[in-house]
């Protein structure tokens, strides 16, 4: 699978006093459960991101540190999107126990060029077990110079932004005289120049 994936591990566990990765679900430490999971989809590499490099990490997972001061999945993200080798990134939290292989591969397999995959729960997204793309990674970046971090405020951004593009997409294809190469009716930068005209 042309893919990245990272495990989300960076959480202070206030609640749980303890790393929560470490906590046992039927009777195997969370980290454990997640990381078979990611492995099962052969992604071309697997990260886990984290304040510290966890003493859990297995060989061949690589490590990305939440730079300081950390702001959450923000932050994790951010880092790891700027190291993928591939274009997109599975996102995968450590505290997700009953995810299923066969969902992963769901989402895995929506993935197309230049375009994420953010699972909806009625009008909310779930962005901490979703696909972005490495082309983000500068949305993630400014996300942290500002002072929202959620990722739902950012996540609905991208997802308004990638549908007003769309929308230019549509309203332009009528006026080219087809879709394929060489055959438009324009050149390619004049029908850039229409999709750009139509966001405005």
């Amino acid at each position: 699978m042309n893919i990245s994936a990272v495990l989300l591990a960076g959480g202070e566990s206030r609640r749980m006093g303890r790393d929560k990765a470490t906590l046992l679900f039927r009777g195997r430490p969370l980290w454990e459960i997640q990381f078979d999971l990611l492995r099962a989809l052969q992604p071309e590499e697997i990260f886990v991101s984290a304040r510290t490099d966890p003493p859990w990490r297995p060989s061949g997972v690589q490590f990305v540190c939440d730079e300081p001061p950390s702001r959450g999945p923000l932050s994790g993200l951010s880092a790891t999107l700027a190291r993928i080798s591939t274009d997109h990134l599975l996102a995968f939290a450590i505290d997700m126990p009953l995810m299923t292989e066969n969902y992963l591969r769901l989402i895995c397999n929506l993935v197309e060029p230049g375009r994420g995959v953010l699972p909806m729960i009625g009008n909310r997204a779930e962005p901490l077990v979703a696909i972005y793309p490495k082309g983000i990674v500068t949305d993630f970046i400014t996300a942290l110079s500002g002072s929202d971090f959620s990722l739902q405020s950012l996540t609905k951004k991208l997802v308004d932004a990638g549908n007003k593009v769309e929308a230019a997409i549509v309203a332009t294809t009528p006026k080219m005289t087809s879709q394929a190469a060489g055959k438009m009716g324009h050149s390619t930068t004049q029908v850039g120049d229409l999709v750009v005209a139509a966001l405005k």
